[in-house]
């Protein structure tokens, strides 16, 4: 049927047909009186027909008599008032627009239809935007919409290349044209695909990542075609990135051209907007307090001073993500978003801006390859046949920030990768909000910062940062079911594929997961047509389409082949893997040990101490070097008189409160380690218990459809193989498998956990929300802090397994650049060699060629011997093997006898 004509919108159906029971019937609700009003100021709100000052589009209705000043959020209260006490009702309301895409048409199923008008979120079913008077229509227009955007990054562009630009001017000049700019063009495009409440901004974001890295791809090829074999400078960078933003706002005016694209928000409009929307005001301000205190805490730290400021800092991002639990009801979603974007970049900078060079695991690997592709501004991947080399993430996009940009190349890898990556909660949070209550997502997004991972290992792996970012996006994508099925399939489909090129793992991870998911599809129909046949009775169930086909697999999976295969030929690592997976299964006799972290899974896995681990790896050791023994530098009978000990990280002592604990017979130590342990299990029992709970049980708070089902079970399944098959353990992890399988089980999760806590009553959420601060703070090393008698954590004191092995000191980056002088001035060839995790820390520093050892085994007789700071001052040394960090005692006086002492300046020595 056709509605009427509002005035201010688009068509929308007669007074209380669209909107549920009640709706209308309150004074001053949406029928004007002391609710009545211009519109949101943010986003327009659902029921307003003119949208803010920040594009937001128009609300269902047609807006006129039904707009609010607060149309949003009051009506989800008002919502909520009239769904509260009805747990049927109240879980299932925002389930119908999702299923709504799960389904076939059915004449019958035009009330379920409809079902997406009762999210607050939607700015309208599919309907044609309003526009502003001084907004044109499409391309037969007089305007060119967008056009401000382009002229300011042109001049932005002025700014990076003209010299005499103030650095913290061309900064902003250069974030613009990368990633300003790119998102206000890429965010009307994306609103057509996915136009529920933040999705269009969240997705964009993902684009602009993928935008930025396939120009810098384009760059570096086509440039040396034309005889320019220094392509990577910012010159053709810049002039690259405007020729993209022109191609793409053509299509934002041809294919969005009814959407506002403003460049600058005015001062006032943000005031506004702060007064308008409930608890932004509160969660920003909080929000900026605790992003100040990590920083200005991490700085502390890294000048010598105390962790105190570390740890306010980390109460403030706990206490921040419990104040939006508690207040859920009353805060607009936009607050909700921005102040868990602020929490969890505060906990992030705690950890990525921990000392005052390049600072932790994997990081220091990815910057080393970014300062190749940097140092001579190409990117050759043939120089280098290493897979981190393969990743555009760590290699082209931090290239064209520092291009356009001039940042600090190590404040790329610091902070500006961290800001990106700080969005994958508000990612996660937004697709489970498409399909489920606040309540749920709310708890599966803090779920997803809380895992331990998160963290403590995240944070220091950039590729798969931005890898995460782009699978966000794409997740977001699946669950928005209100824009074009065919068109999210797509944009999904691209997004993995920006996966792929970002980081090789998580995109094999990715497909695999797809393609469990897909598989369990079909056997679940199998089973359902045969039950249906059986019982002779036709479920609803039986018409639900999948989101996920078999072509959105195979697209990616071709890709990863072609990329790892002919493009970079860096997949040796990948068939190694698939190799020695495969011979682990069929023949589990022989199969190594795996990953101590499997111990965390419920499936189990081969456990092996630190000092059995050791053992077999120095008999490997010596068994290799047989053949070298006579070029070096020990004997056999010299390593055997050598006494291999694994030693353990010292816990920090007990504090004045730990004490306390302790005199009352509280073991401490044994408490504080327990709960980490308990932690993992808590995470999988009630992400397994979830499934079950959303599956058989008659009441849920979340109610999922078979997509995120497979999903699920499969990202489960893929933990299961990752214990089950050991060599999986060491090249990738458990623990960031499960945290990359939160995407599709942080509902479950949080499903299980409120089932749990039924009990409970109404007060169910709010005391998920003091569990889940309490874990936090354990987790991220508040509570060990206060209490001692645990390893202490880098990013709140200069101690612990971290500190030792992965932050960069001055005293040994001064001998890594005395020794390349010396070397460089005498001309000596000498090969330097030094331990594995000094090697990761110095190799960016140096220009000579050096090599690891991880053990005095592999140590030659006429080669310089460099020990770092940890080696220096502790006597000890750490090796990785097996996915294990090992620590032992090195025994440095049997080297120095049979070495000469040639540079010593208190923190790092150097040997020949």
């Amino acid at each position: 049927m056709t509605y009427p004509q509002s005035r201010g919108g688009p068509p929308g159906p007669p007074p209380h047909q669209g909107a549920p029971p009640g709706y209308g019937r309150r004074p001053g609700a949406y029928d004007g009186g002391q609710h009545a009003g211009p519109g949101h100021a943010y986003s327009g709100g659902p029921y307003d027909g003119d949208p803010g000052p920040y594009g937001g589009g128009p609300g269902p209705y047609g807006g006129g008599p039904r707009s609010g000043p607060n149309g949003d959020a009051y009506r989800d209260d008002y919502r909520d008032d009239l769904y509260r006490g009805d747990p049927y009702r109240e879980d299932s309301y925002r389930e119908d627009a999702y299923r709504d895409d799960a389904y076939r048409s059915d004449p019958h199923d035009d009330g379920r239809r409809h079902g997406d008008r009762h999210d607050p979120d939607a700015p309208g079913p599919r309907s044609r935007p309003s526009r502003r008077r001084d907004e044109h229509r499409g391309p037969g227009g007089r305007g060119l919409p967008g056009l401000g955007v382009l002229l300011a990054a042109g001049c932005c562009a002025a700014a990076v290349l003209l010299p005499g630009v103030p650095s913290l001017a061309r900064l902003l000049a250069g974030l613009y044209v990368l990633f300003g700019a790119p998102l206000q063009l890429w965010r009307p495009l994306a609103r057509r695909i996915v136009p529920t409440g933040s999705a269009g901004t969240l997705v964009a974001v993902g684009l602009v990542v993928l935008q930025d890295m396939l120009v810098a791809l384009a760059v570096n090829t086509v440039l040396p075609l034309a005889g320019n074999d220094r392509p990577l400078t910012t010159g053709p960078l810049t002039a690259a990135s405007l020729v993209a933003l022109a191609a793409l706002w053509f299509f934002r005016w041809k294919y969005a051209p009814g959407h506002s694209a403003g460049v600058f928000a005015r001062a006032s409009d943000l005031w506004r907007l702060a007064r308008a929307t409930p608890g932004l005001g509160v969660v920003t301000v909080a929000g900026g307090v605790t992003v100040i205190c990590s920083i200005a805490g991490a700085i502390r730290l890294n000048n010598g001073y105390g962790g105190a400021v570390s740890v306010v800092a980390s109460v403030l991002g706990g206490a921040l993500l419990l104040l939006l639990s508690m207040k859920r009801r009353k805060y607009h979603l936009s607050a909700l978003e921005t102040g868990l974007y602020l929490a969890t970049l505060g906990l992030l900078l705690l950890a990525s801006l921990r000392g005052w060079f390049i600072t932790g695991h994997d990081v220091q690997t990815e910057y080393l390859f970014f300062r190749i592709a940097l140092g001579g501004e190409y990117w050759d991947v043939s120089t280098y046949s290493h897979a981190y080399n393969a990743c555009l993430s760590i290699t082209l996009l931090p290239v064209s920030i520092r291009q356009l940009t001039g940042i600090d190349d190590i404040y790329i890898f610091k902070a500006i990768i961290p800001a990106l990556f700080a969005l994958t909660p508000v990612m996660l949070f937004r697709s489970v909000r498409n399909v489920s209550r606040r309540s749920v997502a709310l708890l599966a997004a803090v779920f997803f910062v809380a895992f331990p991972t998160f963290l403590t290992d995240m944070v220091y792996l950039g590729r798969q940062a931005i890898a995460f970012v782009l699978l966000g996006g794409a997740i977001v994508a699946l669950t928005d079911s209100r824009g074009p099925r065919r068109a999210r399939r797509v944009l999904f489909t691209v997004l993995l594929i920006g996966v792929i090129l970002a980081h090789y793992s998580t995109g094999y991870v990715v497909i695999g997961t797809l393609a469990l998911a897909v598989f369990y599809d079909k056997v679940w129909r199998l089973l359902s047509r045969r039950s249906r046949l059986r019982q002779r009775k036709r479920r609803r169930e039986d018409r639900m389409l999948s989101f996920i086909q078999w072509w959105m697999v195979l697209v990616p999976a071709v890709a990863a082949l072609v990329w790892a295969g002919p493009v970079t030929h860096t997949g040796g690592q990948l068939h190694l893997t698939v190799g020695q997976a495969v011979s682990d299964l069929l023949a589990p006799s022989e199969k190594k040990s795996g990953s101590s972290d499997t111990g965390y899974s419920l499936f189990g896995g081969k456990q092996l101490s630190a000092q059995e681990r050791l053992e077999e790896y120095v008999k490997q050791a010596e068994a290799d070097s047989t053949k070298q023994r006579g070029h070096l530098l020990l004997t056999e009978k010299e390593l055997d008189g050598i006494d291999w000990t694994a030693v353990s990280t010292a816990d920090m002592p007990l504090t004045a409160p730990g004490q306390i604990l302790d005199v009352f017979g509280v073991p401490v130590h044994s408490v504080n380690a327990a709960v980490r342990a308990a932690s993992a299990y808590f995470f999988q029992l009630m992400t397994v218990l979830g499934v079950w709970v959303v599956l058989k049980a008659r009441r849920s708070a979340f109610r999922a459809v078979r997509d995120q089902t497979t999903m699920a079970l499969a990202a489960l399944s893929a933990v299961a193989l990752f214990t089950v098959v050991p060599q999986l353990s060491v090249d990738y992890g458990v623990l960031r498998a499960f945290q990359q399988g939160l995407f599709f089980c942080a509902p479950f999760l949080a499903a299980g956990t409120l089932w749990t806590l039924r009990r409970a009553g109404p007060r169910k959420e709010g005391l998920s929300a003091v569990l889940t601060f309490c874990l936090l703070l354990n987790l991220i090393g508040v509570m060990p802090k206060a209490l001692g008698g645990y390893p202490a954590q880098i990013q709140l004191s200069n101690a612990g397994d971290y500190y030792d092995i992965y932050y960069t000191q001055a005293p040994e980056v001064q001998a890594a650049l005395w020794l390349d002088a010396w070397k460089r001035a005498s001309k000596d060839t000498t090969p330097v060699q030094m331990d594995e995790f000094s090697y990761t820390r110095l190799k960016p520093h140096m220009e000579s060629g050096a090599s690891f050892v991880s053990t005095p085994v592999w140590l030659e007789k006429d080669a310089y011997l460099v020990l770092g700071t940890t080696p220096t001052r502790t006597g000890r040394m750490t090796i990785f093997y097996r996915g294990d960090r090992i620590t032992y005692e090195f025994p440095r006086e049997l080297i120095e006898k049979k070495k000469d002492l040639v540079y010593n300046n208190g923190g790092s020595v150097v040997l020949r």
